[in-house]
């Protein structure tokens, strides 16, 4: 890929990931989504242009990426600060000769993945599949590394179920988001709408915290851990609602908030150091979620989370995770099939292929 036509597809992902990354950071958006032509136009664009690179450029690039393939011996791994990196605490510990970089916003990565920066990556789950579109395939997701993060926070105990927000006000972050598009799916599927219910946007998770505690009656759609520390600094506020719960009763899946990504250019030259990755990955997502206490200390030194009970409580609530191969390929592809019926550019306009999913039978 030429290096004119990967500015520009970072230029159009770095708005899609900002809209569409959900819980990945404090960086989601008010706006809606980006159109899916608007951003293929843009990547169209950017190909027209890289046809008329000169042989003597082709040529120093190839030099380039020969020099480079020697580098990426060392898996260069990027994660959102959040349930996703949590998950790999402890592969960090055994692991350190792999390179990571953890950011709070979701472009940061993206970008990191197209211009060949970084070889693996932990994304929101619909993201992956707008990379793939956007890149022509040029990626694959690995694993599913963390499922649902959702929760409905609020002091009224009459909220029982999606029906008992009717005619309430309902605080989330980011219009067009992960979050957004979840609330509003299940909201349909109980037979409403966002006419029935009120939905304030924030463009950060700790936004709406502030709301719940300056109104502990107040109701809001948090991630974790936000839920954990929301809900630890205000005794008043509970979880009323998990959005897991009320997938399950309409759905045969669940909700797939993060999964891991590769680039298939890395995939191709390093698969062994792949499989190794995602033997590393599934071990520390088991030894997190079985021992929280061990794996709480880590995250705090580690920026994820500032405080170590927060972490702690939290973790359970995280859906840290490794689904592989068949298993994976059946939730992901019904989370995104979902999103794109509902929503089809928070996907990237259109499903991936069979080769999106690494591993399956």
């Amino acid at each position: 890929m030429k290096k004119r036509k990967m500015t520009a597809i970072i230029s159009a992902l770095a708005v899609s990931a900002g809209l569409l990354a959900g819980c990945g950071g404090s960086s989601n958006a008010t706006t809606a989504a980006p159109t899916s032509e608007a951003a293929t136009e843009a990547v169209s664009a950017a190909e027209s242009s890289a046809e008329e690179t000169t042989a003597a450029a082709a040529e120093s690039e190839s030099e380039s990426v020969a020099a480079a393939s020697a580098e990426d011996a060392v898996i260069r791994v990027g994660a959102l600060k959040g349930p996703t990196s949590m998950g790999l605490v402890n592969m960090m510990d055994e692991h350190p000769e792999y390179s990571y970089t953890m950011e709070t916003a979701a472009d940061a990565i993206t970008a990191g993945i197209v211009s060949g920066d970084l070889d693996i990556a932990l994304v929101p789950a619909n993201l992956a599949s707008v990379l793939y579109n956007k890149t022509q395939g040029g990626i694959s997701v690995i694993d599913i590394n963390t499922t649902s993060v959702l929760y409905i926070v609020s002091s009224d105990e009459n909220l029982a179920s999606m029906k008992d927000l009717a005619g309430k006000t309902v605080y989330l972050t980011g219009k067009g988001t992960t979050p957004d598009y979840v609330l509003q799916y299940l909201l349909a599927a109980n037979d409403m709408s966002a006419d029935d219910v009120t939905l304030e946007y924030k463009s950060e998770a700790t936004e709406v915290a502030s709301v719940l505690a300056e109104d502990p009656d107040a109701i809001g759609l948090l991630p974790q851990p936000f839920v954990t520390a929301a809900c630890m600094q205000n005794d008043q506020l509970k979880v009323v609602l998990s959005l897991e719960d009320e997938w399950e009763k309409v759905q045969s899946g669940s909700i797939v908030t993060g999964v891991t990504i590769v680039r298939n250019e890395f995939l191709s030259e390093h698969q062994d150091l792949v499989d190794e990755f995602l033997a590393a990955h599934e071990k520390s997502a088991y030894e997190v979620n079985d021992n929280p206490a061990a794996a709480a200390e880590k995250i705090v030194e580690l920026g994820i989370v500032a405080k170590q009970p927060i972490a702690e409580k939290a973790i359970p609530m995280c859906g840290i995770t490794c689904i592989t191969g068949d298993d994976m390929k059946a939730s992901l592809s019904a989370y995104l099939e979902v999103l794109h019926g509902q929503a089809p550019e928070s996907v990237g306009g259109t499903l991936p292929a069979d080769d999106f999913y690494y591993g399956v039978q």
